[in-house]
């Protein structure tokens, strides 16, 4: 059986031998590295490569977004995925615009915590309820703001033509996505795993892995929750 390689960044000690504990009990599950900072954890990902980084946000020299960042851009592959006491808005959206593949707060269980591991590994997007739905509620206002905006600035001849400048980009890159990788881009947003959009389609995984290089490309991103996100912003 393959085990599920987790390196773990944590600035508290009792906090990171917790989450070892706990996971250590899961036969599919190895802890292969313990990182105190974000400096440490970004040189830990380049020698261990771990499958999956369970790592806080705030840490000394280096917080976890900006670990997530450097690590993405070195080792896309890495699934990288914040557990935190903190639920504020900004570090949501900060942390999955970073590269992040999952938010987690340290209330969960334990069994909660090994099964989001699991499904990350299917290509799932990793949100609880209430963090999926403060960045629906964030994207909401931020879309409404700009409307607003919008309107108030139509008496300016320069603001309608980078509105319309603006809108026609937008409807050129949704033009750009084909039949195929439009129904895989609705599965996508419902959080579909590869598996479960090969099996709704009628593809193989690899062929569901293809398309979805190609959306990736398409939408200048390189993860599952950068590309959700964007689709949201293009209202695709």
């Amino acid at each position: 059986m393959n085990k599920i390689r987790v390196l773990l960044a944590d600035d508290q000690n009792i906090i990171r031998e917790g989450i070892r504990s706990l996971l250590e009990d899961y036969a599919d599950i190895e802890i292969v590295g313990e990182a105190v900072n974000g400096k440490q954890l970004t040189e830990l990902a380049q020698t261990l490569e771990p499958d999956i980084i369970l790592s806080d946000i705030r840490m000394p020299i280096m917080d976890g977004v900006q670990a997530a960042r450097l690590i993405k851009q070195q080792r896309p592959q890495i699934i990288v995925i914040m557990l935190t006491t903190f639920d504020d808005d900004d570090y949501i959206i900060d942390a999955m615009t970073g590269g992040a593949a999952g938010y987690l707060l340290k209330d969960i269980s334990s069994t909660q915590l090994v099964q989001a591991l699991r499904d990350s590994m299917q290509g799932n997007l990793i949100l609880p309820g209430r963090i999926a739905a403060k960045i629906t509620a964030r994207l909401a206002t931020t879309t409404q703001s700009s409307a607003g905006k919008r309107e108030g600035g139509r008496s300016n001849q320069n603001a309608d033509i980078n509105y319309d400048q603006s809108s026609k980009e937008l409807n050129k890159q949704k033009e750009i996505f084909s039949e195929r990788e439009l129904d895989i881009v609705r599965l996508l947003q419902q959080g579909l795993s590869n598996r479960e959009i090969a099996d709704k389609l009628y593809l193989t995984v690899g062929t569901v892995k293809n398309y979805l290089s190609q959306i990736y490309l398409k939408l200048d991103v390189n993860d599952r929750a950068n590309a959700v996100i964007r689709l949201r912003e293009l209202e695709i």
